[in-house]
C-alpha cells in the first residue's frame, strides 16, 4: 500500500507520486488544492487549505491514496472549540478527551471517538420506542387501514400495522456505529485504537448501519440519553456535511474532514452568544440583511446582537484565514464597514485566529464608524481563549453604553 502524504494546513505546495485520476478527485472536490508538475509525470504539487483530517482515494487499477492533513493548532485546542461550538455547556476542556498518545489528528479522533463510546454504553446500550411499519401475519399496534386497503385488496391477511417498537436500534446507537464504520474504514488508525473501535462495533451490532449519502437520523437531547451526549458530538463531527463520501463510479473517496473556517466561525460565534445569556439581548447567526434599499445586494454578518426590540446593536465577523504578508486583509475592512453602514452601527468587530498581526482599531475618514479587528491566540488554554472573548464582549457593551 502507498504511504500516506501528509500535508499541513495553509503550508508551501509539495511535491507527491499520485495516479492522475487521484489528483483530480482530490482538486475537483476541494479537499486539497492539486496540479500536475510540469516537469515530473505522475507527480502532483499539493497544499492544503483550511480542511484537516484524513481522507483514502480508492481508484481502480491502483494502490488507495491516503492524505493526512493536520492542523496548525494544537490537537487538544481543536478538540476544545469543537466540543465549545457544539455544546458549550459541555465543552471538552484539557484533560477530559485524552490525545496525549497521538498526536496526530486521526489517530487522536479514533483514539478519543473510541473512549467517549466505551463511556457511554458502560450501562449498557440505550434503548428506546422506535416507530415501525410492516407487513404482519398478526395484529400488532393499529392496522394501517389505508395501507391495508391499497395493498391487500380487503383481504384480512396479511395485515399492515403500526406500532412503536422498545429496541436498542435506535437513531443514537445507529450514530455512533456510524461513526465506528466510517473510522474503520480509514487506514492510519492505530492497531490498539482498531481493535477496541472493533469491540465497540460488536456492542453495537443491533444498531442497523446507516445508508452511505443519507442525512443522519434525528436524536433530541434529554435526560435520558445524557451519557450519550459527548459521545453523540465527537460521531456527529465525524459523519456531518464536512466529512468527505463520494462514489463517482468505481473512484471513492471515504474519510472525514474539519473546515477550520467553520470550526472558528461556530466557536467564536457560540462563544459571543454565551458571554451575552441571561441579558436582555438576543444573538443571531448568519442572518440574511441588505446593503442597499433595492434588496438586491444581500449579506449575511457572523453575528449581529440584537436589543429587546430587535433591532441591531452590534456586529461582529469571525475570520480563520492566512494573513498576507503585510497584516490582515483590507478586504475584511470594507466587508465590516459595509455591515456597520446598512445596520446603522458605530462600531464593528473582526475576530481573526491569531498569526502575525496584532489587535488594532481603525476609525473611517468623514464618519464615526470605528472598526475593531481582535486577534485570538488559539495555543491558549481554553479559560484564556474565553477570558479574550469576554473582552470582546465588553468592549461590544461599552460601545452600547455610548
Amino acid at each position: 500500500m502507498n504511504p500516506p502524504v501528509d500535508l499541513v494546513e495553509h503550508a508551501k505546495p509539495t511535491t507527491h507520486a499520485l495516479p492522475d485520476a487521484a489528483g483530480h478527485a482530490l482538486d475537483a472536490g476541494k479537499i486539497v488544492k492539486a496540479s500536475r508538475d510540469a516537469r515530473r509525470p505522475g507527480h502532483w504539487q499539493l497544499s492544503a487549505g483550511s480542511k484537516v483530517g484524513a481522507v483514502t482515494v480508492e481508484v481502480p487499477d491502483a494502490e488507495p491514496v491516503t492524505i493526512r492533513i493536520q492542523p496548525k493548532v494544537p490537537i487538544a485546542r481543536l478538540f476544545f472549540l469543537l466540543g465549545y461550538s457544539l455544546d458549550p455547556r459541555r465543552a471538552w476542556q484539557d484533560g477530559q478527551v485524552d490525545v496525549a498518545e497521538h498526536p496526530d489528528l486521526l489517530p487522536a479522533f479514533a483514539h478519543a471517538v473510541e473512549r467517549q463510546i466505551n463511556r457511554a454504553l458502560q450501562q449498557g446500550l440505550l434503548q428506546g420506542y422506535r416507530a415501525t411499519e410492516e407487513t404482519a401475519l398478526v395484529v400488532r399496534g393499529r392496522i394501517r387501514e389505508s395501507a391495508q386497503m391499497r395493498r391487500h385488496f380487503g383481504a384480512t391477511l396479511p395485515v399492515e400495522v403500526a406500532y412503536d417498537e422498545f429496541t436498542t436500534d435506535i437513531a443514537e446507537n445507529r450514530i455512533l456505529r456510524a461513526s465506528v464504520d466510517r473510522l474503520l474504514r480509514l487506514p492510519g488508525v492505530p492497531r490498539e485504537v482498531r481493535s477496541r473501535l472493533l469491540h465497540q462495533r460488536a456492542r453495537l451490532a443491533d444498531a442497523t448501519p446507516l445508508v452511505r449519502g443519507q442525512p443522519l437520523p434525528a436524536w433530541q437531547p434529554s435526560r435520558l440519553n445524557a451519557r450519550y451526549h459527548q459521545a453523540l458530538q465527537l460521531a456527529r463531527a465525524v459523519l456531518d456535511e464536512a466529512s468527505a463520501e463520494h462514489e463517482p463510479g468505481e473512484l471513492r473517496i471515504d474519510g472525514f474532514l474539519f473546515n477550520m473556517n467553520k470550526l472558528f466561525e461556530d466557536f467564536v460565534t457560540v462563544a459571543l452568544r454565551e458571554a451575552f445569556r441571561g441579558t436582555e439581548l438576543t444573538s443571531r447567526f448568519q442572518e440574511p440583511h441588505h446593503l442597499d434599499e433595492a434588496s438586491a445586494i444581500r449579506m449575511k454578518p457572523d453575528f449581529v446582537l440584537c436589543g429587546p426590540d430587535q433591532a441591531p446593536l452590534a456586529v461582529a465577523d469571525a475570520k480563520y484565514k492566512a494573513e498576507k504578508p503585510g497584516g490582515y486583509p483590507d478586504a475584511d475592512l470594507y466587508q465590516m464597514l459595509a455591515y456597520c453602514t446598512a445596520l446603522g452601527l458605530r462600531e464593528g468587530h473582526l475576530v481573526y485566529a491569531k498569526g502575525n498581526e496584532s489587535s488594532a482599531s481603525h476609525k473611517v475618514r468623514h464618519s464615526c464608524i470605528v472598526i475593531h479587528q481582535h486577534a485570538l491566540d488559539l495555543d491558549q488554554s481554553p479559560r484564556e481563549l474565553l477570558e479574550d472573548i469576554s473582552s470582546i464582549t465588553m468592549q461590544m457593551s461599552t460601545a452600547l453604553c455610548v
